[in-house]
């Protein structure tokens, strides 16, 4: 497996984020989902800006190039991004009684396989667990689901998030004992 760098994502980096999720929701969700329900994606997924505000959201980097990102929060959002039909709940989360949330992960196509996404939740659950939380939930796409079954994430139950137009897409919610 090949060495990657992260940081935490900054305002400067939206542009190369949200291009990075368009291309991993039109290629990596093509073989899970029918051409309407991708298409329907990207009103589901997508970059919520609030986790880069945080200072919750990672970057992998091979050099200079961006090749995953991903990230935990404190707020009560399970998922969705800025342009999203998902509303937003910013109100924090209590680490006593809570689930931090995974969030938005992505892995350029061309790198998938290598071992990213598995250092993007391996930084998000270390970040979390500092942060006291004992537990992590998160929502997953049909191609994200093997990632985090071999992650050790159970399936708490199935979900169907409906797009403007009708479309019926199907994503899973699920989470882990720290």
């Amino acid at each position: 497996m090949a060495a990657f760098s992260h940081r935490a994502a900054t305002e400067a980096d939206l542009p190369a984020l949200r291009a990075l999720m368009t291309r991993a929701i039109e290629e990596l969700q093509r073989d899970f989902l029918t051409p309407d329900q991708v298409a329907a994606s990207h009103q589901i997924m997508g970059l919520d800006t609030q986790l880069v505000q945080d200072r919750t959201y990672f970057m992998i980097l091979a050099g200079d190039q961006l090749v995953g990102c991903g990230g935990w929060s404190w707020r009560a959002t399970l998922f969705g991004g800025d342009d999203s039909i998902v509303p937003r709940q910013p109100l924090p989360l209590d680490p006593a009684t809570d689930a931090a949330r995974i969030r938005a992960m992505y892995v350029d196509p061309a790198h998938a396989r290598r071992g990213i996404g598995k250092q993007i939740m391996a930084l998000c659950e270390d970040a979390a667990r500092a942060a006291g939380f004992a537990r992590v939930e998160l929502m997953a796409t049909l191609a994200g689901l093997p990632l985090y079954q071999a992650c050790g994430y159970a399936e708490i139950e199935a979900v169907e998030a409906t797009s403007r137009e009708g479309v019926i897409v199907p994503i899973i919610r699920m989470g882990k004992v720290l």
